[in-house]
């Protein structure tokens, strides 16, 4: 069998491995545009802030090391311009030197990957922009950097490679303006949840503008004038990263199915609409996993899966690929933001009815040092399976969505979560862990223990005659600051203080994290009143309601800062 996958990385070196290992005598050709068979794409921004200090590094195997290893034919700067699927060859040029010929297959897979989106705008593939897409646009934007002697930067786009570039030229002390045209950064997170990063990105001095539209780029000498609809920005040079798009030019000449954007449509075991082509990665549409709905969802570990895949189908197997999560993880100077499975906005589009919690629990044991806050948002069914989370803070953001990405793909229900066994050591977490702290809050609103308020109701609730609005703080956090409107009666004082409240009128509740109110709930419906718990506490409510300054780092879990 002879076997060719044009295009490397994630997807196409991943199935050429699979394909030697499940037959040896298997012929295998890679073509692969670039110098870079397989390498470190997510590690890109990284070399440019000196994390990742050694070129050499970023390339996880060269040609000559994949071909050694799994006896593959690795021509590089070779790129496939056409393919014949009734005759089953591919044309092939090489990039150094120009020469043309043809190659025949038994089996193709296709990995080509997406490709940097860039703005229709003037300018924007000119002098002083770049975009980072491959180890080659990494080393360009390093060596301008340097040689330049740059001090500012503009990044357009605020989305995973915008926010880690912004973070890795910052580090090599390289001011930076961020514009990002939608109203929030990290666009799988929901708009209150990204409020939490705003605050943070800004107390390290990102200069963060939202809802700014980019209209040209303007190169001289001296350096660019980015011209937006709130002003103009000048930089040393101008980074755009407004996503990425599939790759898929060569897929539509040769005739196979495309859908959304231009991806190409495969099956479960990743066939395409052409007899012994799959294809893989960033250019494929795949199945969002919870909704069902197609989707388009660009990350490197559902691309190797898929090369695996792809590859066991092509060598006899049955493998099929179930669905995309869309889990995924970022580190934002001393922050993580992490996220899986649906938002409210896509499960609103899938036509899924959810609801949510937001906690605010700590990452470990509090009477152990080093203890840090985390917001943890928890989307969930009618019939309380887990749809998504999205966690935002210090140390263990990174396990607990690892943890709820596997219930989601189990089909597990909060009541599951908040019977997980999970590991328990004071550095580590607490004996209720926050993934099983949100199933306990999840289960409370599903069996009507607790109702809930939201950030977003506050507004309609403030000033009204016919409820009360309680905050059960301490005096002095109630002091440095407040929801409007709240009356203030410490949580340790309420049951003999029940007297000041009119039993007739609702109670609205809020404390600093939810916790304290909620017990503040319990005792409320335990003596008649009708009650209603602020989801996230007052914490969550000033970051997502007025833009506050961050307030993070080792609080107990009153909210009072540690010192």
């Amino acid at each position: 069998m002879k076997v060719i996958i044009v295009g490397g990385v994630a997807g196409g070196a991943t199935a050429a491995a699979r394909l030697r290992r499940n037959d040896e005598n298997a012929e295998i050709i890679i073509f692969e545009r670039t110098g870079y068979i397989s390498y470190a794409n997510c590690g890109l921004p990284y070399y440019i802030g000196g994390v990742i200090t050694d070129r050499r590094a970023l390339a996880l195997q060269t040609p000559e090391s994949f071909g050694r290893r799994f006896n593959v034919d690795v021509r590089v700067r070779c790129e496939v311009t056409d393919i014949d699927t009734e005759r089953k060859t591919v044309k092939v040029r090489e990039l150094n030197g120009g020469r043309e010929y043809e190659e025949s297959y038994d089996k193709l897979l296709l990995s080509p990957g997406a490709k940097a989106a860039v703005p229709p705008v003037p300018g924007a593939g000119g002098d002083r922009t770049f975009t980072l897409r491959t180890v080659e646009d990494t080393f360009a934007i390093y060596d301008f950097a340097g040689k330049t002697d740059a001090k500012k930067a503009v990044i357009v786009g605020g989305g995973f490679i915008g926010l880690e570039t912004a973070e890795n030229l910052m580090r090599r002390g390289i001011a930076v303006t961020l514009l990002q045209r939608g109203t929030h950064v990290m666009p799988p997170f929901d708009g209150d949840m990204a409020e939490v990063l705003h605050a943070y990105l800004r107390a390290q001095g990102l200069d963060l503008r939202l809802g700014v539209n980019v209209a040209a780029f303007e190169a001289d000498d001296g350096g660019i004038t980015v011209r937006t609809d709130c002003g103009d920005v000048r930089a040393d040079f101008a980074v755009i990263a407004t996503g990425v798009a599939p790759d898929t030019e060569l897929a539509v000449r040769a005739g196979l199915k495309t859908g959304i954007r231009g991806a190409i449509v495969v099956s479960g075991r990743m066939e395409t609409s052409a007899p012994d082509v799959y294809a893989v990665g960033d250019a494929v549409q795949v199945t969002e996993f919870v909704g069902g709905r197609d989707a388009l969802i660009s990350l490197a570990g559902p691309a190797n899966k898929q090369g695996r895949i792809a590859a066991d189908n092509m060598t006899g197997g049955h493998a099929e690929y179930k669905g995309s999560q869309g889990s995924s993880v970022i580190k934002l100077f001393g922050m993580t933001a992490a996220c899986t499975g649906l938002n409210e906005k896509t499960a609103a589009a899938a036509g899924i009815a959810c609801d949510k919690v937001v906690i605010a629990p700590a990452s470990h044991a509090t009477y152990y040092p080093g203890a840090e806050d985390m917001f943890l948002k928890l989307l969930f069914g009618t019939n309380g399976r887990v749809l998504g989370a999205q966690i935002a803070g210090g140390e263990g953001v990174d396990k607990r969505i690892d943890v709820i990405a596997t219930a989601i793909r189990a089909r597990m229900t909060v009541r599951d979560l908040a019977e997980l066994d999970l590991a328990y050591a004071p550095p580590y977490s607490s004996a209720k862990d926050p993934v099983n702290m949100a199933g306990f809050v999840a289960c409370n609103v599903l069996d009507g223990k607790v109702r809930q308020y939201h950030w977003h109701d506050v507004p309609a609730l403030s000033g009204r005659k016919d409820i009360t609005m309680l905050d059960v703080r301490t005096r002095g956090e109630y002091a440095r600051g407040r929801i409007a409107g709240t009356v203030n009666i410490p949580l340790d004082e309420l049951r003999s203080r029940l007297d000041e409240l009119d039993r007739a009128k609702p109670v609205y509740v809020n404390c600093h994290s939810g916790l304290r109110s909620y017990i503040a709930c319990r005792i409320l419906t335990a003596h008649g009143f009708d009650c209603y718990n602020l989801s996230g506490g007052y914490g969550f409510f000033r970051y997502a309601s007025a833009g506050a300054e961050y307030g993070g780092g080792q609080t107990y879990p009153c909210g009072m800062p540690k010192e």
